[in-house]
């Protein structure tokens, strides 16, 4: 038992020895706000569509007056940024999707579709006030519910087969954008 002791209080002395230093710390520290970050994000997508599933499909009209089908956005990664015109958060993020729709260039889709909104004008109203520049789409309860989405924003990022990716709730900077589509 002696032997199992020594052993346990050399562990002991090296591990404050290392603490010591600052590189240490900061590094067990990242280690763990990583994991509680990780943490958090799963507890918060678990009920999503994901994992490879199938997309809930729909067809939407945009702001335009003109339909889209989640169908007609096969062939190409699709970033759907859902939101809702009230949402403090949803501002913030609408100039993400907008640089990554310009970064993406050709080789993605970056959509949005509105939800939970009281008239059509909101809508417009946001989206004119933060200088959105992709497509956004008129969803409603039955979209919102199709799609499990009960936080603001919420943001799939689909397969070129129409297949959800992962998911995401909450702001989102370009740079988590931008990796979340590369993967």
């Amino acid at each position: 038992m002696q032997g199992g002791t020594g052993a346990l209080g050399r562990m002991r002395a090296a591990w404050n020895e290392a603490r010591r230093r600052w590189w240490v710390r900061w590094g067990v520290d990242l280690a763990l706000l990583a994991l509680l970050f990780a943490a958090v994000t799963a507890w918060q997508t678990r009920r999503l569509p994901g994992g490879g599933t199938p997309a809930p499909d729909f067809t939407l009209r945009t702001l335009a007056g003109e339909t889209v089908s989640l169908e007609a956005l096969r062939g190409k990664p699709v970033v759907l940024a859902f939101w809702a015109p009230w949402c403090g958060v949803c501002k913030m993020e609408s100039s993400n999707l907008s640089q990554l729709q310009s970064l993406a260039g050709d080789s993605a889709h970056v959509v949005s579709v509105a939800v939970a909104y009281d008239d059509e004008e909101a809508v417009r109203r946001f989206a004119s006030e933060h200088g959105v520049d992709y497509p956004v789409l008129l969803g409603d309860d039955s979209t919102q519910r199709d799609w499990r989405v009960n936080s603001f924003p919420t943001v799939f990022f689909l397969s070129p087969e129409g297949r959800v990716e992962r998911a995401v709730v909450g702001y989102t900077t370009l740079a988590g954008l931008g990796w979340r589509l590369l993967l």
